[in-house]
């Protein structure tokens, strides 16, 4: 090896050093603590809003959730109370932005200003596009979209005055790749990631970080309360079956740790899941040829029929099939993460 070789690469050497070491100042000097901080998760009473809860509040932050089924509220606030947790409670749709303003304003007035945001309400509709109906796309946009957009507009004016906030938006794999018979939940997630990569650009000056997420499957035992159509039995098959795999879903406990890493360091995406990843960086690469893909993975899904454009939840769409030993896992997560 020649000296100009030896040259070369000891000075790529040493700008990989300098790289490596400057993003580790940059990360070090974003951390952020969750201690007496106080903490909005939309969507906080069960599945993986309520594992958040959890670990936020072992951080010993100050917790407020808030969800639309009153009986699961009650009962998450009093597991989080138990455990020590200063947490308050609303029974809120976010999709309205009055009952938003509300809630954040008296979370202010009992907790203090909102500091971190975790915008993770969520609702999924599986099943044909023949049995969607434009109400499945509205909603879909009303919770993922509309409803992220107003609560980030009530807490951002607070973070702005401190010079600092966390707002992390809980996307998915499916708002990078879009999925069939999740039409009106892709779409819908798209539209998320693209407003929370750009309220990021914006809000950084201001020592504000928003962070994208985008889990793929994960085991929170959220499948049963999903809504399908069609042939509602068969879909839910799937998705629970999908949902239970270890080797293609994430522990809800897991991805609740990644999560709030990437909050505490102010990272701007997080993908979370070896198959979301792969699915993501292929389809960055190969957008057509991924697309292609999903067609042909439709052929194998359920066709339209069944109870048509009525929609039942999951656990009105059990069988002895989706209730045997191959969902255990899923079984488990419902009951540990307050799904019944």
């Amino acid at each position: 090896m020649d000296n100009k070789t030896k040259n070369n690469l000891l000075l790529a050497g040493a700008s990989l050093g300098g790289l490596y070491l400057l993003r580790s100042l940059r990360r070090k000097k974003r951390e952020f603590s969750f201690t007496d901080r106080t903490v909005l998760i939309t969507g906080g009473s069960r599945g993986l809003g309520l594992v958040l809860a959890r670990m936020f509040a072992e951080q010993g932050a100050r917790i407020a959730i808030c969800s639309r089924t009153q009986d699961q509220l009650d009962k998450a606030c009093a597991e989080l109370r138990e455990g020590g947790a200063a947490v308050l409670g609303f029974n809120c749709d976010v999709s309205d932005r009055d009952q938003v303003s509300a809630m954040v304003s008296e979370i202010k007035q009992k907790l203090g200003p909102v500091e971190v945001l975790i915008n993770n309400a969520g609702v999924i509709s599986a099943g044909p596009l023949e049995e969607m109906d434009v109400p499945d796309f509205e909603e879909a946009m009303n919770i993922h979209y509309w409803a992220a957009l107003y609560t980030m507009l009530e807490v951002v004016p607070d973070m702005k005055a401190r010079g600092e906030g966390r707002i992390v938006n809980i996307a998915s794999i499916g708002g990078k790749v879009s999925v069939p018979h999740l039409v009106p939940y892709s779409g819908s997630k798209f539209a998320l990631v693209g407003m929370s990569e750009g309220f990021r650009a914006e809000l950084c000056k201001y020592g504000i970080y928003v962070t994208t997420i985008n889990p793929g499957l994960m085991r929170t035992g959220s499948a049963r309360n999903a809504f399908v159509k069609g042939q509602h039995e068969k879909e839910y098959a799937v998705f629970a079956l999908m949902d239970a795999n270890p080797i293609i879903s994430l522990a809800a406990e897991e991805a609740a740790r990644k999560i709030i890493d990437a909050a505490r360091y102010g990272k701007a995406e997080e993908t979370l899941g070896l198959n979301a990843k792969l699915m993501s960086t292929l389809h960055g690469m190969f957008p057509g040829a991924v697309t292609d893909l999903m067609c042909v993975l439709n052929n194998f899904l359920p066709g339209p029929g069944g109870i048509g454009k009525e929609r039942v939840r999951g656990y009105e769409s059990e069988t002895p099939f989706t209730q045997s030993p191959l969902t255990a896992l899923n079984q488990q997560a419902a009951a540990q993460n307050n799904e019944y």
